[in-house]
């Protein structure tokens, strides 16, 4: 009775997984990579769109990144989409589309990083956290109304720390990688 429950939320770990490595992808490092951009919303034609639902993004070199927008409409308002999001990136614009040159980053800017990377997989486990409390919940209410048995809540336990160390192993080695991008 408990894996059904448990059957049913596995894949919803799979989805915070995808959460944080999207988001630890967008945290910027020396090199130029679309995921810093990709998602920054744009006010486009009365309504928020992603970068990346207006334009093609390319990485032609190491430090540059290029948007070129389908409707050239587009151009200053994907600038300054880019200007004010906060990532500290400065972009230029042309008749083609936008330049993002990424500067290299400097020691105190990249603490900041591993510090942003360290808040992001915590959130993805206090995610998972939630998940397990939410499925442990739900094999306490069939034990309360004797539709399953102790054995099985403890066994569901044990499942779930299963899953959840597996998943922060996971987490531990995205963490890692990047960190290792961050400081070189």
């Amino acid at each position: 009775m408990y894996q059904d429950i448990i059957k049913q939320r596995r894949g919803d770990f799979d989805a915070v997984f995808e959460w944080a490595r999207s988001e630890v992808a967008s945290i910027r490092t020396g090199r130029a990579n679309s995921a810093m951009v990709e998602d920054i919303q744009v006010e486009y034609m009365g309504s928020k769109l992603r970068i990346k639902e207006l334009a093609t993004i390319m990485t032609p070199e190491p430090r540059m990144i290029t948007i070129q927008p389908w409707d050239k409409g587009a151009i200053p308002l994907i600038e300054k989409a880019i200007r004010d999001h906060g990532t500290g990136l400065s972009p230029s614009s042309d008749s083609n589309g936008v330049r993002v040159a990424i500067p290299p980053l400097m020691e105190e800017r990249r603490k900041e990083m591993v510090k942003l990377l360290g808040q992001k997989i915590e959130e993805a486990r206090i995610k998972s956290r939630q998940i397990r409390e939410d499925i442990l919940k739900k094999v306490q209410a069939e034990v309360k109304a004797k539709t399953a048995r102790e054995d099985d809540l403890r066994k569901a336990k044990d499942e779930i720390q299963r899953i959840i160390d597996g998943f922060n192993r996971k987490l531990d080695e995205l963490a890692k990688k990047k960190e290792q991008e961050l400081m070189s």
